[in-house]
């Protein structure tokens, strides 16, 4: 018997498993009138969701309030996105709120839904599909209402960024009955006209009145429109289907206007700038260019004939100052040396000791006699003077011994 007794703890948690392994219960719509609703300090909101017939608590954690877009009150009628499970400590059930509507949203919210799923699983919401908005265009094209602030703004914008861009209009219904087919007839007939990029979309307004953008007719004109499409619907916080398959999502109709047209004053000054850029670097590149031409020019004119012919004749000018300074160096050396030479001969000069009264002997012949011994008796002599000379006879020789010794000294000098 008591082996099939648990304890609370464990009875809540098996009840609580139930609830976790019931797929239905972990993803539920239920809709009904809010009351108890109370804003906790710690942001979370717990509240009753009760109807004519029942009522369950309810909680929204604070870490899920941005699935609440509205300030919820009692006796507002919502519809609840959320799962069903077990808070074991106190063993009460509760519904664990995930996303909050009121009640008149809440089929649109579901078709909403269902479209999205079932377009994002054809890869219609796909990056690689995207077009690239062109960065400076000529045409844009509008698909709008004629009347209200979303044109107006797109127009003021695009004349003020730059006001060559020519804006086409196609006066399209965004809301009621046949705005879909009406903004599908304007992207066909921009994109006929070849505009070079389009912006869909209108101003804020409730849910009902932006269904036409979450439409599947006007999400197919978009994806396969060539133009690229820009698109902006409503404010910033507004999201529909056209958002999803446009090649650009923009916030609102202005921010739309200032993606699609470049600021031309922009545009200004950058080609200002690179207009100043270039000039300087052509400055920079001419006085590189003068450098070298000025050094080309100077290596030419030193390997010109003409002044190779001056750097010859100039050094051909230095070689003949050097030849002549050393001729006449070696006539100096040379002359002083004769003159050495001279000083020399003149002391053996016969002139110079016949000046002194010496003279010289010679045979008939015209030998000079220097010894006795070379004599004979009887034989002829001429005896050279300092003026003359006179013609002599021996008849008589004589020895002298100092005559002998002179020899002998003059022998030994020699």
């Amino acid at each position: 018997m008591t082996k099939n007794v648990y304890t609370v703890g464990q009875v809540n948690a098996y009840i609580k498993n139930m609830f976790v392994q019931d797929f239905m219960m972990n993803r539920i719509y239920v809709k009904g009138e809010v009351s108890n609703c109370k804003y906790h300090t710690s942001g979370h909101i717990y509240f009753t969701l009760k109807d004519e017939t029942g009522a369950i608590p309810a909680v929204l954690f604070a870490g899920n309030r941005k699935g609440l877009g509205f300030s919820m009150k009692n006796g507002d009628h919502v519809i609840v996105l959320g799962s069903i499970s077990v808070y074991e400590r106190d063993g009460k059930y509760q519904l664990y709120a995930k996303e909050i509507l009121p009640d008149g949203e809440g089929l649109l919210y579901q078709r909403f839904e269902a479209l999205k799923r079932e377009l994002e699983e054809m890869g219609m919401f796909a990056q690689e599909y995207k077009q690239p908005i062109p960065r400076y265009i000529k045409t844009l094209g509008i698909v709008t209402a004629p009347t209200g602030a979303a044109i107006r703004d797109i127009q003021n914008i695009s004349r003020r960024r730059n006001p060559y861009v020519q804006t086409i209009l196609y006066p399209a219904l965004v809301q009621g009955e046949g705005a879909a087919s009406s903004i599908v007839n304007g992207i066909h007939a921009l994109e006929q006209l070849g505009v070079d990029v389009m912006i869909v979309g209108r101003g804020g307004g409730s849910v009902e009145d932006l269904w036409a953008f979450n439409e599947e007719l006007v999400a197919r004109a978009i994806f396969e429109c060539s133009v690229p499409v820009i698109s902006a619907v409503g404010h910033e916080t507004d999201i529909t289907i056209a958002d999803y398959v446009a090649d650009l999502r923009a916030p609102t109709p202005s921010a739309a206007a200032e993606l699609a047209v470049y600021d031309i004053r922009e545009l200004e000054a950058i080609l200002l700038s690179t207009h100043l850029e270039l000039n300087r670097r052509i400055s920079e590149k001419l006085e590189r260019s003068q450098e070298r031409v000025q050094q080309y020019g100077n290596r030419l004119r030193l390997l010109s004939p003409e002044n190779q012919l001056n750097e010859k004749r100039q050094t051909l000018a230095d070689l003949q100052e050097k030849l002549f300074m050393r001729m006449v160096q070696n006539l100096t050396e040379k002359k002083h040396e004769m003159e050495l030479c001279a000083g020399r001969l003149e002391a053996f000069s016969p002139v110079k000791k016949l000046s002194t009264g010496y003279s010289f002997v010679t045979d008939e012949a015209g030998k000079n006699v220097r010894e006795v011994d070379e004599l004979h008796l009887g034989e002829l002599l001429q005896i050279h003077m300092l003026n003359g000379k006179v013609k002599a006879q021996v008849q008589k020789i004589e020895y002298l011994e100092r005559a002998i010794r002179l020899q002998d000294a003059d022998t030994q000098k020699e």
